[in-house]
């Protein structure tokens, strides 16, 4: 799969300090990469409708962790996936009339189109499930044969001609570290897994939690060769883990998503690792949730603002990127008028600040940009303190030469906004 062009990044003085994060399984600080690499798995997008604001979030604060890692001097290898087939973008092609995959594409392109605007740095390693299905079968192949893995049988209709050949699911109660990502007990979990795409009702697990890892040819679904596992296509958690394995290797430093991806996701992702030998992220990094009218925006409910339709409206997309930077990555925040309104004027402003030919020493500026994304990607904090240098360069000016320049190149590269 072609990804994006990325952006380019300008060089600035000096280097970037160690980057801290917060890991979620273990709510503490650590340091998100030791150098002199750095490793980054972001689970991407099931592509049945357009990029709304939760995502533009999500992939924005990992870009600053991109972006503060080169700062530091480290080698990154970024990678990341399309769930290009999938169940809730087999439902809406199903629903509009709208061949599936045909509808994946459109999706996955405009997805492009908005990062591009948005200035993500793009991935080094973009795959989709489809094109990787050979080496998820090969991979689900060998924990059923090393017994991690058991088949369920099948209702009347389904597998085609090899009906006796069932689902394959993952067995949760084999894996002693499972629960160690999400931190929560096996029965409040039961509920949250129906909620998030699981099947904890399904006749024949041994287990409610037990996630599918091969779905069996059912009518009217794709489905493709899987060898010994009987024609069918990948669950959803085993995709990442095979995608972040083949980019990464057995263990890689983060990896990064939205909240609601704690669990059931990264934990079954995780374990899927462990299962094959290796232990997956060392770090797990999850954003805050983007809000619309009291609920957290999402495709299920709805109450979307789409990048693409900000950008049809004519809004600046450093605007946009801006409004997403007000907020720390883990908050969660509601999206209104008054927000992008905020972030348009500042950028107004920074934009009139950098466009003399001298203004305040931007040193310290830098410095304390840097500061801030090394403190657990701060983004408000590094904001505040280019208002500063703003707010100097409007009221009193500077006699420092080349300035504006220097700041608008640490912006760039450290945050991601041209100005």
């Amino acid at each position: 799969m072609r990804t994006w062009p990325s952006p380019h990044v300008p060089s600035i003085p000096g280097r970037g300090g160690e980057v801290k994060v917060l890991d979620s399984a273990t709510g503490t600080l650590v340091t998100a990469a030791e150098g002199p690499s750095a490793t980054l798995y972001v689970c991407g997008i099931t592509p049945y409708d357009a990029t709304h604001l939760g995502h533009a979030a999500t992939y924005i604060a990992f870009d600053l962790l991109h972006r503060a890692w080169l700062d530091a001097g480290l080698e990154v290898h970024y990678a990341s996936n399309v769930t290009d087939v999938d169940d809730p973008l087999l439902e809406r092609a199903a629903a509009t009339g709208v061949d599936w995959e045909q509808l994946a594409a459109d999706q996955t392109a405009l997805f492009a189109e908005d990062m591009t605007t948005l200035g993500v740095l793009a991935p080094h390693t973009y795959l989709g499930a489809v094109e990787t299905i050979p080496t998820i079968a090969t991979t689900v192949a060998s924990l059923l044969d090393a017994g991690l893995a058991y088949r369920v049988p099948l209702e009347e209709g389904a597998g085609g001609d090899r009906p006796d050949l069932g689902d394959v699911y993952a067995d949760i109660q084999a894996d002693p570290h499972f629960g160690s990502v999400a931190g929560l007990d096996h029965d409040e979990t039961v509920a949250l897994f129906a909620e998030r795409g699981g099947d904890p009702d399904r006749p024949g697990k041994r287990d409610p939690l037990d996630p599918a890892l091969w779905r069996r040819e059912r009518p009217g679904e794709p489905s493709w060769p899987g060898g010994v596992l009987g024609d069918g296509r990948p669950g959803w958690h085993i995709e990442c883990t095979v995608i972040a394995e083949q980019a990464l290797g057995t263990s890689f430093d983060v990896q990064g998503g939205g909240r609601d991806l704690v669990f059931p996701h990264h934990e079954m992702s995780t374990a899927h690792a462990r299962a094959l030998g290796g232990a997956g992220a060392r770090v797990h990094m999850h954003t805050g949730m983007v809000g619309l009218g009291g609920e957290k925006m999402s495709k299920s409910l709805g109450n979307l603002v789409l990048v693409s339709e900000l950008r049809r409206q004519g809004v600046d997309p450093m605007a946009v990127r801006l409004a997403v930077l007000a907020h720390h990555y883990r908050e969660d925040w509601t999206w209104h008028d008054d927000v992008l309104a905020e972030a348009q004027a500042r950028l107004a402003r920074w934009r009139d600040a950098v466009s003399g030919n001298g203004g305040p020493d931007p040193d310290s500026t830098v410095a304390a940009i840097r500061a801030a994304l090394a403190a657990d990607l701060d983004a408000p904090a590094a904001l505040r303190a280019m208002d500063t240098w703003a707010d100097a360069s409007s009221s009193v000016g500077g006699d420092v030469e080349g300035a504006p320049g220097v700041v608008a190149r640490a912006l760039d590269a450290l945050l991601g906004i041209r100005l």
